[in-house]
């Protein structure tokens, strides 16, 4: 899907329906102080608004694949178009990433990984929002969470960990059924709280909130190895050479 897909989904009510459930359940798990360097990866906008009073800046980055778009409405733009493998951010320069309708898109998973954990402060936090592979949202493609690759919790915990990311806090949304009907709307919360308290994981999607993993370095000193070192025999003759071995530092 490309930006003017998305920016049309979140147009209609089943797209403001999805923003807000999905920013409740984010708001609730991540406390945001002021100060914060925030940063938006992929089509995340809808979601950045609630912090742009508390956070120091408030940044969005867009695939060039995907598009670009103004953010936010009525003032100077906070978006820019970037190769999401390679983002125009100084290292340990953000301290809350929320990525959404990126991961499950990019051909790039890994690279894109390794590139957010790159710009992620040491105590830096990765909200992700990614489709849930046993929800309805991820079966029909009317939503952008029916494109791209949907996870499974125990698919999408091993590729954080093989990216040097912590997975720590999981979360559920959208349990109501993508139907754009006045009354299944209306019915949303109530979907939700049954949703949670049955504890089925049949909701559209998964929240994750991961923090960057620090390894500290261990230093190892210097081995030393038998290295061979041809040398002339004494007394032989013409150009025999013999091999002798001779105890040096590897430099």
């Amino acid at each position: 899907m490309d930006v003017v897909d998305l920016r049309d989904f979140y147009s209609r009510p089943l797209g403001h329906m999805a923003r807000r459930l999905i920013t409740h359940r984010i708001r609730a798990r991540v406390p945001v102080h002021k100060g914060l360097r925030i940063m938006g990866l992929g089509y995340a906008v809808p979601y950045l608004d609630p912090w742009r009073a508390e956070a120091e800046r408030v940044l969005g980055f867009m695939p060039a694949w995907q598009g670009v778009t103004h953010w936010p409405p009525g003032g100077p733009s906070a978006t820019c178009l970037a190769d999401e493998t390679e983002l125009p951010l100084e290292d340990s320069s953000i301290d809350l990433a929320l990525v959404v309708h990126s991961l499950e898109l990019t051909e790039s998973r890994r690279a894109m990984l390794r590139e957010l954990w790159r710009v992620m402060s040491p105590q830096g936090h990765a909200v992700f929002v990614v489709p849930n592979r046993r929800g309805m949202w991820a079966r029909l493609d009317s939503t952008p969470f029916g494109h791209g690759r949907p996870f499974s919790r125990g698919q999408f915990t091993q590729l954080l960990r093989d990216s040097m990311f912590n997975p720590g806090g999981w979360a559920h949304a959208l349990f109501v059924p993508p139907i754009e009907r006045g009354f299944v709307m209306r019915s949303a919360p109530a979907w939700e709280r049954v949703g949670l308290m049955s504890g089925l994981m049949m909701s559209g999607v998964i929240i994750v909130d991961a923090q960057k993993q620090v390894f500290a370095a261990v230093r190892r000193e210097r081995q030393k190895e038998m290295v061979p070192e041809l040398a002339r025999a004494p007394g032989a003759a013409g150009n025999a050479i013999s091999t002798t071995e001779k105890r040096r530092a590897r430099p």
